[in-house]
């Protein structure tokens, strides 16, 4: 399977990476729109935004597990971190981030002691986050009027990050060290793997899943509230559209839904091709299908490489060759 996978599956996604910026540059005909300041700007502060929500679902992928709240946590976060953050940014900040752990918590609990799936019991927490934003906000949208905060949150740093972009990066390098020189990543690995050997191996199961849907809901809840700090404003239902590019993304990163596999990495490597085609194809004055439609494209082809039948294919030419 490995021979088929750009030589290594840990390098698929970068090679998707390139090979999406390179056909940018061909369609750009050297008028220097898509490697432009502006467009990398614009592609990091997309990334800001659906990496981190990208980063935990696809941990929760990494264990065979899937958290459909994240898209609500990120419009409740929002909302609860500009509706209490006005004087003190921090505390809504830290308020926002306190919910997301204790939600993930709740619904990991739910599962272990339930036994029930995560995909049911993340729909319930799901739709609970939005109605709670909606009450929270009497259903409207509501302003953030520390507009310092919100220039500061936004302000280029080197002409191409913002505070939000250097922090996903700084969480994606630290979650990089734990996945890949800890015995933490080992189990997660080994979890999603197969769930009855990490047992059998001394993984404590329970604690690794309560342990990962807290990260995802605190990661979440930290994309919302920067997010909506970076906007001034909050809606609760603005940004429930964050949950399939997440998915989507963590896909394109090496993330399988059958669990096991993955890097974080590889799911920034995902992240960056998704806000580099929204960047890229925006600057090129395309229409905003054109995004939807290359992105379904490239998914199609990740799947058909990951196809049994394409594998057994591509093994019996090799072994013919």
């Amino acid at each position: 399977m490995k021979a088929h996978r750009l030589a290594d599956p840990h390098l698929r996604p970068f090679g998707i990476l390139i090979g999406s910026i390179a056909l940018l540059v061909v369609l750009d005909s050297g008028q220097g729109r898509v490697l432009s300041g502006a467009t990398a700007f614009s592609a990091l502060q997309t990334f800001a935004t659906l990496g981190l929500v990208a980063l935990g679902l696809g941990l929760s992928m990494m264990i065979r597990e899937f958290d459909l709240s994240v898209a609500g946590m990120v419009g409740m976060a929002g909302c609860i971190a500009v509706m209490t953050g006005a004087e003190e940014p921090l505390l809504g900040l830290l308020l926002a981030l306190v919910i997301g752990l204790t939600a993930g918590v709740l619904q990991g609990l739910i599962m272990v002691w339930l036994k029930l799936g995560s995909v049911g019991v993340t729909l319930g927490g799901l739709l609970t986050f939005v109605g709670i934003a909606f009450v929270l906000t009497e259903s409207r949208a509501v302003t953030y009027p520390n507009l310092q905060v919100a220039l500061a949150v936004n302000d280029r740093i080197a002409g191409l990050f913002s505070i939000r972009s250097l922090i996903a990066f700084a969480i994606f390098a630290a979650m990089a060290v734990v996945i890949g020189y800890t015995r933490l990543g080992r189990d997660i690995i080994a979890t999603g793997s197969h769930r009855q050997g990490a047992l059998i191996a001394g993984v404590n199961v329970n604690a690794l899943l309560v342990g990962t849907f807290a990260f995802s809901g605190t990661m979440a809840a930290l994309s919302g509230a920067l997010l909506s700090y970076s906007l001034a404003s909050a809606s609760p239902s603005g940004l429930s559209d964050v949950l399939v590019p997440a998915a989507a993304a963590a896909i394109l990163g090496g993330v399988s839904l059958s669990g096991g596999t993955g890097r974080p990495l590889g799911i920034a490597a995902g992240v960056l091709t998704l806000a580099m085609l929204r960047a890229g194809l925006n600057a090129l004055g395309l229409p905003p299908f054109v995004n939807d439609i290359a992105t379904g494209v490239i998914l199609l082809a990740v799947a058909l490489l990951e196809g049994p039948e394409l594998t057994r294919r591509l093994r019996s030419m090799r072994r013919l060759g």
